[in-house]
C-alpha cells in the first residue's frame, strides 16, 4: 500500500511543490494547533448540528455538508487565505489564469455507519473536459483526528495523470491519517474518496478548495457570500471569493442604477466599494499582457 509524505508545516514551499506534482497529494502536520482547532469547532458546531444527512451514496446518507463557511466563521476565513496554500495555489494553477478563485468551502462530518465514497475526482464538477491542465487545488483540514476506522480520506498517490476511467485496485489507495490541525492538500486530478467511518466518533474536516478564476465555482460564493457580508472583509478574501475581475474583460458588470448615477463597466468590487473611480472593466496594461501572450513574447 502507497504512502502520503508528511511534512511540517513550515517546510520550504518548494517542498511542498515537489510532493504534489509528483504525488497529487500530501499532509502538512501541525497547520492548526489546538486552540485554533476549538475556536473553528465552536464557531461551526451550531450549523454543523442543523445540516440534514446527505440522499444517497455519493454525498453520503451518514454525511452532513455545511456550507456558506467565509459568511459564518472568521477562523474559516483566515484558514482559506493561509499563505502556504496561497504559494501552492500560485504554483499549481497560475500558469492556466490570471487569478485563482476560491472553489468551494464545506465542513463534511462522517458520522459513525457511513459507508466509503465512491472514488473519484473532484475536477469531475466539470464533466470530463479541460483535458491537459490542472484546473484545481483542494484541502482538507482535519479538526479532529482522522484515523483509519473513523473515515479518513481516501486517496490514491501518483493518480492525477491517469485516464478517468482508470479504476484504483485497493493495493494502490492509502487513508490520509493525520492528526487535528493538520491538512491534506490534493489535485483536482488525484483519485480520492471519503473513508468508512467504523468507528464510535463523527469525522470533521473543512474541505477548502481552489480553482482557475475563469471557471464555474461549485459552490457559488457571491450568493453564498453576498456583498452586504463581502464589504465586511478584507480585499485579499474579497478577491478569492470572486469580487474582483478574472481577467481583462472577465466577470465586469453595469451597475443598474438610474441614468448617469453609476459607471457602465466596472468591475465586481463596485458591488462592495462604490468607487466609480477607476471602475473600468480592464486596463491597457492587462491588454498588452494578453497580446504579448498571444505573440509569445
Amino acid at each position: 500500500m502507497p504512502e502520503l509524505v508528511h511534512l511540517p508545516a513550515d517546510a520550504p514551499s518548494g517542498a511542498m511543490a515537489e510532493i504534489l506534482d509528483r504525488d497529487g497529494a500530501l499532509i502538512l502536520d501541525g497547520v492548526l494547533n489546538p486552540g485554533a482547532v476549538g475556536e473553528m469547532v465552536a464557531e461551526l458546531a451550531p450549523y454543523v448540528a442543523a445540516t440534514p444527512e446527505g440522499r444517497d451514496g455519493f454525498t453520503g446518507v451518514r454525511t452532513t455538508r455545511t456550507g456558506a463557511l467565509v459568511a459564518r466563521s472568521p477562523a474559516v476565513r483566515e484558514a482559506v487565505t493561509d499563505p502556504r496554500i496561497a504559494r501552492l495555489c500560485e504554483h499549481l494553477l497560475k500558469a492556466n489564469c490570471e487569478r485563482w478563485q476560491l472553489h468551494l468551502t464545506q465542513l463534511i462530518r462522517i458520522m459513525p455507519g457511513q459507508g466509503a465514497q465512491p472514488i473519484h475526482r473532484d475536477r469531475w464538477a466539470w464533466g470530463t473536459h479541460l483535458k491537459g491542465i490542472e484546473p484545481q487545488l483542494n484541502t482538507i483540514w482535519a479538526l479532529t483526528d482522522f484515523t483509519a476506522e473513523n473515515g479518513a480520506t481516501q486517496v490514491v498517490p501518483g493518480s492525477s495523470d491517469w485516464p478517468d476511467d482508470r479504476k484504483a485496485e485497493p493495493h494502490e489507495i492509502t487513508q490520509a491519517v493525520m492528526k487535528a490541525g493538520s491538512v491534506l492538500v490534493y489535485t483536482g486530478s488525484v483519485f480520492h474518496g471519503g473513508g468508512a467511518n467504523r468507528s464510535d466518533q463523527d469525522r470533521w474536516g473543512l474541505n477548502l478548495t481552489y480553482a482557475l478564476g475563469w471557471l464555474r465555482q461549485e459552490e457559488n460564493q457571491y450568493l453564498a457570500c453576498p456583498p452586504e457580508i463581502a464589504r465586511t472583509l478584507s480585499p485579499e478574501l474579497q478577491d478569492l471569493l470572486g469580487y474582483a475581475l478574472g481577467g481583462y474583460a472577465l466577470g465586469y458588470y453595469t451597475p443598474p442604477l438610474p441614468p448617469g448615477e453609476g459607471p457602465e463597466l466596472a468591475p465586481p468590487s463596485f458591488a462592495l466599494r462604490g468607487e466609480a473611480e477607476g471602475a473600468v472593466f480592464g486596463s491597457a496594461e492587462d491588454l498588452a499582457a494578453i497580446g504579448a501572450q498571444v505573440r509569445g513574447s
